[in-house]
């Protein structure tokens, strides 16, 4: 299918691994001119390496922290307008409430919300005088089912899905679409790292670990294994698409049935 993305500018931040380098990946084979960010310059190189071996035509990196205001303003200065922002970048942890200080909500808050904010905040006008534009933003199953063990994560999942939603009110009548993409546990760099950190068993091989996991800490998961990050990628890629212009406001679920209900 022809996703109609050819010659479109997007920006994926965050994406020198997993599921935000699956989707520069998937953006460019689809002919749109992608730049992606991180904040690591030889892990930014590699990434952009890794994009063209598999065919990405146009494709550059910028090195810069989206989660700081003066690395938000280093990437709009060198990138002043986009046709499609993924605000992907994002950490995680396990860590137990009380352990959790002030500073920890601060940098989660920084790193995964106002990340996405600052530069919603600079391309969404030029998106509504062009009258097309897409803003995704990357959330997650944690937003709408917090876990125990990561509150503080859960919280600016939670925002993100309000941020996307008013922000979707925004583009009333116009072809700029704003939505969220909730990906469930994900094969990504480090997952089996954090896997080994909250399991009973943590010198025992991946796929054990995996499969506790699941029992135990994801039980309501239909499909009982770890999402692929293209599988995101394949959802991200039709809502950047225009093919999605009906589709605007939403919280999009690619979590493998983990959520029972939405109320």
């Amino acid at each position: 299918m022809d996703m109609q993305l050819n010659g479109k500018r997007a920006l994926v931040t965050g994406a020198t691994a997993g599921i935000g380098l699956e989707i520069a990946r998937k953006l460019a084979a689809e002919g749109a001119r992608v730049v992606i960010t991180g904040r690591d310059r030889a892990k930014l190189d590699a990434a952009v390496a890794n994009l063209r071996t598999s065919g990405a035509k146009d494709i550059s990196g910028i090195a810069a922290d989206a989660a700081t205001s003066a690395g938000a303003a280093a990437i709009t200065k060198a990138h002043p307008q986009v046709d499609i922002l993924v605000n992907n970048l994002g950490i995680y942890e396990s860590k137990d409430f009380t352990a959790t200080s002030d500073d920890d909500w601060r940098r989660y808050f920084e790193v995964n919300v106002m990340s996405g904010v600052r530069l919603a905040r600079f391309y969404m006008p030029a998106m509504l005088k062009q009258n097309w534009g897409r803003i995704i933003f990357i959330a997650s199953e944690s937003g709408v089912v917090v876990p125990s063990d990561m509150i503080h994560y859960g919280m600016t999942k939670s925002a993100q899905l309000s941020i996307s939603r008013g922000l979707a009110g925004l583009t009333k009548g116009t072809g700029v679409t704003v939505n969220a993409v909730m990906p469930g546990p994900t094969r990504s760099e480090g997952i089996v790292d954090f896997l080994r950190s909250v399991s009973d068993k943590p010198e025992a091989p991946a796929a054990e670990i995996e499969a506790e996991f699941f029992a135990k800490s994801r039980p309501s998961s239909l499909l009982q294994r770890m999402i692929e990050a293209e599988e995101v990628a394949n959802m991200v890629t039709y809502i950047a698409s225009p093919l999605s212009s009906a589709t605007n406001g939403a919280a999009l679920r690619v979590e493998g049935g983990l959520i029972p209900t939405i109320a």
